[in-house]
């Protein structure tokens, strides 16, 4: 399954805090999430990631790891080609 994560710095992001983000990373991805792209943005959000992860338990369980650093709101995304073969 897919997602996509925007989220908002709930404090002046640190190095500290980023490394600490990082290596929490590393352990998710041991959970069986794969990160496809993390980006830094301007706007509404600070940050946009887009993962692959087994179910949304798992990515619950990464949002729930990061929410003293970064408050999150993630969304399910299917592939424009699964998505269009919903279409009847």
């Amino acid at each position: 399954m897919f997602f996509v994560s925007l989220g908002k710095f709930r404090r002046k992001p640190t190095k500290e805090a980023t490394d600490k983000v990082s290596e929490l990373m590393k352990g998710m991805e041991k959970e069986g999430i794969r990160f496809l792209g993390f980006y830094w943005t301007l706007g509404r959000y600070d940050t946009v990631v887009i993962m692959e992860a087994p179910d949304e338990k798992a990515v619950m369980k990464a949002n729930i790891s990061v929410n003293d650093i970064v408050a999150t709101e993630t969304m399910t995304a299917l592939t424009r080609d699964e998505a269009h073969n919903l279409i009847q």
